[in-house]
This record gives C-alpha cells, structure tokens and sequence, in this order.
C-alpha cells in the first residue's frame, strides 16, 4: 500500500515477468560475456548529485544520490552508440566495516529501480547496512534509463502483458491486440532490439567498474532473479554474494516460464479465499474454500459475458481484468483482505446493486490513476516488459497452437483462465533475438542464496526449484512455508535469519533449508 491506495503494479517474473505462451522456440549456444571485451570506452567512475523528479506523492530516502553510467546500445559494437543508465546510491556502509554495495533490482521487466536503496534500507537490519553501500539502478530502457516507447496508447497495460481469453475462452481479440501491439513496436524495433536480459546484465558489471570495485553483490527479486543469474553466469569472478528472491526457472525462459503460473494460482488462491470464507456474512461469496472458489469462477465467467462499469471511473471490468487484478493483489499478505473486497464489489455491480460506501471506496484505490513519472513516457514498463521476453527468446508464430494451448488449459486451470499459454504479441515481434539465450550453470563460486515462498504464484515453487538445480551447488536454498512473492520481511525469522547470515557472513544453509512462514 502506497498513501492509502493499493497500486496494482504489473510483476511478470517470471512474472510481468514471464509472459509467455506454449509453443515457444527456446535453445541455442550459451551467450557470452566477451562479446564487449577489449573496446569501448568504459566508464571508471560516477558524479553523484541529485535524482531525477520522483513521482508525485512518492517518498524518497533524503540521503539518496544519483548520477549515471554510459553503456553500449549494442555490445558487439562497443564503440558505437552509448545510452546511459541511472544509478543511485545511498552510502549506508561503516569505514572500517565496509564489505562493498549491494545493487538492488525490483523485477518486472520493467519496473524502476532507482529508489529502491530507501526501500531496502527500511527492512535491512543495521549490520548489512553497516557492511555495504545501496545502490539501486533504473535498467536499460526503464525509467530514467534512456527510456523506451513504442507509443502505445494509454489503455495498453495490464491486459496486454497478461492476455486472458474473452466469453467461452476465445482468443480471438488477443490475437488482434498482439498483432496491434507488435506492430506499433516493430516502429522501434530495429533499437529495442538491444534491449534484452543479457545486456541489462552487462550494463550491471558496468555499474561495477563505474563504482571502482572488483566484485558486486546483488539481491534481485521476481524477473531480477534471472537477471542476477544471468549475471553470475557471464562474469562469476565479478560477483560477491548474491540472494534471489521469488526465483524464474531459468530453463523455462520465458513461454513455459509463464506455463508454472497455472499451478501457482492453484497453490496461491486457496489463501484468499480462506480469508473471504471467514468473513462470509460481510463478503457473501461462500464460507469455505470451494463455495469461495465457485463464486470467483463464476462472477469472472459473468463478466466476460457481460462487462460490469465501475461508478465514477473510466472502468470497465471483465473476467479477464478481475482475474488481473487478483493475480498482482495475491502477491502480497496484505492485500489479501482488500483484494476479497474487491471480488465482493465487483459482485455487487455485476449483479446490478448499488455500490455500498464501502464498495466504492476499495474500488477507487484499486483503480487509482497512477500519476506520470516526468521524463517518462507512459507505455515504458510494458513496452520494456515486452522488449525483454519478446526480444531474448524465439516465439512461435503458430496462433493455432497457442488457442489449443489456451483451451486444454482453461479446462484443467480454470483459476489462470487459459491466460498463461496465450498468444502474446511475441507471436508476430519484427526482430530475432540479437544472441542465444545465456546458459545457467553450476560453474562458478558457492556465494548465491536463494530465497522461495511455497506459495508464490508470480514465480511459483516449480521456479524456485528451477533454480535451484540450473545453479547446483553454487547456491544455498532457502524454502519458506509462506503464500506471496516475497520471502524476506515478511514473517518468516528463519529466512530472514538465513539472508542477514548470508550477507554479513557468507553463511549459506549447508543443505536445503524449510523455514515456516506465517499462516495466511
């Protein structure tokens, strides 16, 4: 919750982060560091000041301090056009007791990182302050980072990266909206080409060398567990210690990445609705998990046969936008309660009821316009979020294989409606990866820990175990007992034990760790 509005913000990770569909063609040869080495002027250190504007009514940790990196648009032509990333720092570290810094990435694809130092500084205990500087990063394209736009309307969003099937499980309108939205792209293709996981990892060691030091940490949540994976796969000598936290597969990048979320929701959603069951006689949508469960399939069955208009807002909410926005709201232990609210008003309109007081009111925080970012255009995140998973693997092209796909797992799925083995505008992207995908393995420094909720429908138990094998013995596990997207700070004193020992220590669990969670 952010000033008393609950933002729904787009988490493919595997989530907004892992938009895929089945079909999907992934392979090739391991992508390789080297593909900068020896050219380029490498930038060797960085000018702090002040930040860029930050969103209005957004807080800001006062001790912040930015500046920026000049990167390569494109690797392989290392001397050839530069764009710049924005970093931020904010020097928390101890002389005496200074380890290094500890760059942050929030996920997405495309979600800013820039002020995440301040946000990490609330939940970290003093002694990880004491031993590192925190420094956060805006990725290539994201942001304040020469930021991309393909130009797509202000209602491209949610429902073009999470591509859920209309009445009867029809994809008929996905299909145009992906052809629609690849095309607009295709405008800047031939640039948003070069924005990929690879070199947004490359951009990372930049910021090392701009920094002055020979090794980095690093603690990615969501997508940015594959980004930290794909790190420590092209510079393992560069990296210090390393947590993951709400972990991609990264042998599923990206359509069969998004395939887990049909079973995440299935692991996740009995958790709302155990909350929605206990306060049955306010919400009215049954008082146990299956009466719940029923309610919710067929109200998102009602609404794709017949839109319900939210009072006071240029809203209108279909199956596939209550399905949307559960899916983000289940992220978090917190918006559980407000999210059961949320099925309860749209019920309500649904059915044709006036909105109680209370029925308006959760309804205006979960639509909330979100205020602009100056400097940054309106489409960024989701034409960021689609210039990684279109722009990193192949795509099929077959819109046949994506509707039997989205029909077999509509009828075995029903909580994910089909939407995970859709059809994305992937299926019609204008340009082919630039590289292979790079290889995680084994080889390389025992210094990552992994961090994963049981109960993590963004990037599921399946993800994290992926993980867990592609990155061997190289890493610790750390398995919570808990439903949400994120492990650390959010009960369980065990893993958060385990990430503090790592990160003051190097302590790694000796063999794989459970850890319980808090009861949701």
């Amino acid at each position: 919750m952010e000033s008393n509005s609950i933002r729904v913000r787009i988490v493919i990770a595997g989530s907004l982060a892992a938009v895929a569909a089945a079909g999907a063609v992934i392979g090739g040869q391991p992508a390789s560091a080297e593909v900068e080495v020896g050219a380029g002027d490498v930038q060797k250190s960085i000018k702090w000041g002040e930040c860029p504007e930050p969103a209005p009514g957004a807080k800001r940790d006062p001790r912040q301090t930015c500046g920026t990196v000049k990167v390569p648009l494109d690797y392989r032509r290392p001397g050839g056009e530069s764009i710049t990333v924005a970093v931020s720092r904010i020097a928390t570290a101890k002389p005496g007791k200074k380890r290094g810094n500890l760059l942050f990435n929030p996920g997405g694809p495309g979600l800013q990182g820039l002020d995440m130092p301040g946000q990490m500084a609330l939940t970290l205990p003093k002694k990880v302050r004491d031993s590192y500087d925190l420094i956060g990063f805006d990725p290539r394209g994201v942001g304040h980072s020469t930021p991309m736009s393909c130009g797509l309307p202000g209602t491209a969003g949610l429902l073009t990266v999470f591509p859920y099937p209309g009445a009867g499980g029809s994809i008929k309108e996905n299909v145009a909206t992906a052809r629609a939205v690849a095309a607009q792209c295709a405008k800047v293709g031939a640039k948003l080409q070069y924005f990929t996981s690879a070199n947004t990892a490359r951009d990372m060691d930049r910021i090392r060398r701009a920094l002055g030091v020979r090794k980095i940490s690093y603690w990615g949540q969501s997508f940015g567990t594959y980004l930290g994976a794909v790190y420590t796969s092209l510079f393992p000598r560069n990296t210090d210690r390393m947590v993951l936290e709400g972990n991609v597969d990264p042998d599923k990048v990206w359509a069969k990445m998004l395939n887990t979320w049909n079973q995440g929701m299935n692991d996740r959603f009995p958790d709302a609705a155990r909350v929605a069951a206990a306060n049955d006689a306010a919400l009215g949508l049954g008082d146990t998990v299956k009466e719940v469960t029923d309610s919710f399939l067929a109200l998102a069955d009602r609404l794709d046969r017949k839109p319900a208009t939210v009072p006071g807002a240029s809203v209108t909410v279909n199956g596939g936008l209550l399905r949307a926005v559960t899916y983000q709201m289940l992220q978090h232990n917190e918006t559980l309660a407000p999210l059961t609210r949320f099925w309860k008003a749209v019920d309500g309109l649904s059915a044709g009821k006036a909105p109680t007081d209370a029925d308006v009111a959760v309804l205006r925080q979960i639509f909330a316009d979100t205020p602009p970012v100056k400097g940054v255009p309106a489409d960024n995140q989701v034409t960021m979020a689609l210039a990684m998973i279109c722009g990193d693997t192949t795509w099929s092209r077959d819109v046949d294989s994506y509707a039997a796909a989205t029909a077999a797992a509509r009828a075995k799925y029903p909580l994910s409606g089909g939407m995970p083995n859709n059809i994305l505008p992937c299926a019609f992207w204008s340009k082919k990866p630039i590289e292979p995908l790079v290889k995680v393995t084994s080889h390389g420094p025992r210094n990552v820990l992994i961090l994963q909720n049981r109960r993590d429908n963004a990037t599921p138990w399946a993800a994290g175990r992926g993980m867990r094998r592609a990155l061997g013995d190289r890493a610790g596990f750390v398995g919570v007992q808990h439903g949400g997207h994120f492990a650390y700070g959010t009960g369980s004193v065990c893993a958060d034990q385990a990430t503090v020992a790592f990160l003051t220590r190097g302590t790694l669990p000796a063999k794989d760790l459970s850890c319980a969670g808090l009861k949701s």
